[in-house]
């Protein structure tokens, strides 16, 4: 699933490509956003801006609405010039946006909304910019308080409400611990606060090292980037602990575990050596 700095580049690029273009052709294969663009059409309007909340990508269009897209597993945007060969096959697409030099689609795109701004601020499922860890209005201290008002859950779990810290997805879970050198499966309530504020810090320092970007000018939103916790430039050693069970602890040589967690069965890997269950 996309996490927060893959849905951060895709709005970044987005942006470049379509913000301040009049619009000039719009498909979808969903009746929601058809009957919209024949109510409202979106090709008498242009792309305002393009932002990303957590998961979510909204697209704030001219007339004053906002398209809210989530990719779950595997939707994703991809930017074309016209006539460029498509990624993936026509029948993969859900949306298309149209201006004069760029076709934006979104493949695959399994959820989407049409809000007025009223109603985005009332949709609780789409974080605010506060609890988007890589947004400059996110509040670490209020995102403290709020881990710790799970006291009894697990702590990788808590990690992945979008609620209390939006952005962190299943990867970003395991080796936000790991470089914290907290068990995953930790109750809150046996942790210190000090603790609960590394594993926030260690988040928003980890997402936003994978926002790198080719060049100021970038458009492109489908390049086969790693993600990278580690420092290491090989890129088969990019994560410290995801996706590595039974592999050596690239720090102490013990063997990865792994197990599946919370509610959603989510698979969370760590180190028993480096990640000691507190006592």
């Amino acid at each position: 699933m996309p996490e927060g700095d893959t849905i951060f580049r895709t709005a970044r690029a987005l942006g470049r490509a379509l913000a301040g273009k009049a619009i000039i052709g719009f498909e979808s294969t969903y009746p929601l956003l058809t009957r919209f663009h024949d109510d409202t059409p979106l090709t008498t309007q242009c792309v305002e801006s393009v932002e990303s909340r957590g998961k979510w990508l909204l697209m704030h269009f001219s007339g004053g609405a906002t398209l809210a897209t989530h990719m779950l597993m595997k939707g994703s945007w991809h930017i074309y010039r016209h006539g460029e060969r498509w990624q993936q096959p026509r029948a993969n697409m859900r949306i298309l946006i149209k201006t004069a030099e760029f076709v934006a689609v979104g493949f695959r795109v399994p959820v989407v909304q049409i809000h007025t701004a009223r109603s985005l601020a009332q949709d609780r499922r789409i974080p605010s910019s506060a609890l988007d860890v890589l947004s400059p209005d996110f509040d670490a201290q209020a995102s403290l308080h709020r881990v710790m008002a799970h006291a009894q859950e697990e702590v990788a779990d808590v990690l992945l409400h979008q609620e209390v810290l939006a952005g962190v997805g299943n990867v970003f879970k395991s080796e936000v611990c790991f470089v914290c050198g907290i068990h995953p499966f930790s109750r809150v309530s046996a942790l210190y606060e000090k603790q609960i504020g590394s594993l926030i810090a260690a988040a928003q320092k980890l997402i936003r090292a994978n926002l790198v970007e080719d060049s100021k000018d970038s458009i492109v939103t489908f390049r086969g980037l790693h993600r990278r916790t580690t420092h290491d430039s090989d890129p088969a050693a990019s994560l410290w602990v995801y996706g590595r069970y039974g592999e050596p602890c690239r720090r102490c040589g013990e063997r990865i575990e792994r197990r599946l967690q919370g509610p959603d069965a989510r698979v969370t890997f760590w180190c028993p050596r480096c990640q000691p269950m507190p006592r």
